[in-house]
């Protein structure tokens, strides 16, 4: 179920995010959401009421699909899965590390 619902909220976010970049914007953006590129389908009045109001429902749609996640995430906080709240594991007795090898003693060479 939560499967489904991540997978629905993924292309409603991806289609809000593409309806808010076609968008027309005060200083212009990418304007692509204007009746030039759209021939005479639509006017730029009627175009700008779709886009709006297709912003306006996917935002609900997307706010009703977080809230649906979020309660259905609320009734597994009994099976905790946080690292944090594990006792840690009990250290394995490890050997002593040997000691480096001391160079042999011989006859010393002098310096200059």
């Amino acid at each position: 179920m939560i499967s489904v619902l991540l997978v629905l909220h993924l292309l409603v976010t991806l289609l809000l995010i593409g309806t808010v970049l076609i968008q027309r914007s005060e200083g212009g953006g990418l304007g692509i959401g204007t009746s030039q590129g759209m021939g005479s389908f639509m006017s730029g009045r009627g175009t700008a009421n779709l886009l709006t109001r297709s912003t306006a429902i996917l935002a609900g749609i997307f706010m009703v699909l977080s809230l649906g996640l979020a309660v259905a995430q609320r009734g597994t906080s009994g099976r905790s899965h946080d690292i944090l709240a594990q006792p840690a594991a009990p250290a394995a007795a490890t050997p002593a590390a040997p000691k480096a090898p001391t160079p042999p003693a011989g006859p010393s060479v002098p310096t200059h």
